[in-house]
């Protein structure tokens, strides 16, 4: 390939719609212990993508990965067309990327650190701006070990934004911050992405998630076990009622259940809990009956399904349930 033909390449590997490619992704740790099992999902430019796992799932040796940290055992991985591990020089500069803890140096001032990390990166922006970016601009002058918490994830964040990167590496950004101070951050993020930057994110806050991506990937046990938009996840779970049995009342005394669209119950004590797929039917036609029957449901309940039920259902074991369940 002569000069002109790769800068054609380059070209049009940088235009592409996906910035980062992951294919049957896998990783193997000493022992033989396979953290990552085939993984494989894209992130489109211009969006926020949201990695999730439950414990153990493999979600930090794929962002690892994604880094360029550490080679795969098996698969391929690109971000801005390039291997991230064997062209770290090609990607590096074009990539933020803010760590779960930053390990900054406590004696150095807030101002001190940035103007630090802006001599390692090339093309760094102004380190008051970043810092006025981050609400922090107030805080120049404060030693590192002087701040709170959520001040040193605003200090991981506004380092990770120096070089104005095109893909942004966000693990659990908001973690130690008050409800303020999350609020700024997804504000701040949704227009780094309105900016056009590209946003994968980690975060154990599956309200966060579900606000913020675009898209979303659960991993477990290694493998992906869903993905799509947080309205396309959470719609594979059916929707929740329960409530309080009356006195004297059974749960064979109630109406059929398959016949409300319930798609299965569960039986803890007094308290009844349904699935179901057709929320506001199943929901109409108990209260019909409650008030044919005049009688009072305490504690009701009803709720559409969320990415917090999604990821519950991903994590529960079914093979070991916690109440007696009964299909509808």
């Amino acid at each position: 390939m002569d000069a002109t033909e790769a800068t054609e390449a380059t070209e049009a590997t940088d235009t592409s719609e996906h910035v980062i490619e992951v294919t049957d992704l896998r990783r193997v740790y000493e022992g033989g212990f396979e953290a990552v099992r085939g993984v494989t999902f894209h992130v489109k430019r211009g969006e926020i993508f949201a990695l999730l796992g439950t414990n153990g799932a493999g979600k930090t040796s794929t962002v690892e990965l994604l880094e360029g940290l550490a080679p795969p055992d098996g698969g391929r991985v690109r971000v801005l067309g390039h291997d991230p591990y064997t062209e770290r020089g090609a990607v590096r500069p074009r990539t933020g990327v803010m760590l779960q803890e930053g390990g900054f140096p406590s004696e150095l001032t807030v101002g001190e650190t940035a103007r630090m990390w802006a001599g390692c990166v090339s093309g760094a922006r102004p380190v008051r701006e970043v810092l006025k970016l981050v609400g922090l601009e107030q805080r120049t002058d404060v030693r590192v070990k002087q701040l709170s918490g959520g001040e040193r994830r605003r200090l991981d964040l506004a380092l990770a934004l120096l070089g104005e990167p095109e893909v942004l590496f966000l693990d659990e950004p908001t973690t130690g911050l008050d409800a303020e101070g999350r609020r700024d951050t997804w504000e701040l993020v949704r227009a780094l992405r309105d900016g056009g930057t590209t946003v994968l994110l980690t975060t154990h806050y599956l309200e966060e998630a579900e606000g913020l991506a675009d898209r979303l990937t659960i991993l477990h046990e290694g493998r992906v076990a869903a993905a799509g938009t947080p309205a396309e996840v959470t719609a594979a779970q059916p929707s929740r009622i329960s409530f309080e049995l009356p006195t004297g009342y059974f749960p064979g005394d109630l109406p059929p259940l398959a016949e409300l669209g319930v798609v299965g119950h569960e039986v803890d004590g007094r308290v009844v809990r349904l699935r179901t797929r057709e929320l506001q039917r199943t929901a109409t036609e108990l209260l019909l009956w409650a008030r044919r029957a005049g009688v009072e449901l305490r504690g009701l309940d009803v709720r559409s399904a969320s990415l917090e039920e999604a990821f519950l259902g991903i994590a529960r074991d079914a093979s070991a349930p916690r109440t007696k369940e009964y299909a509808a």
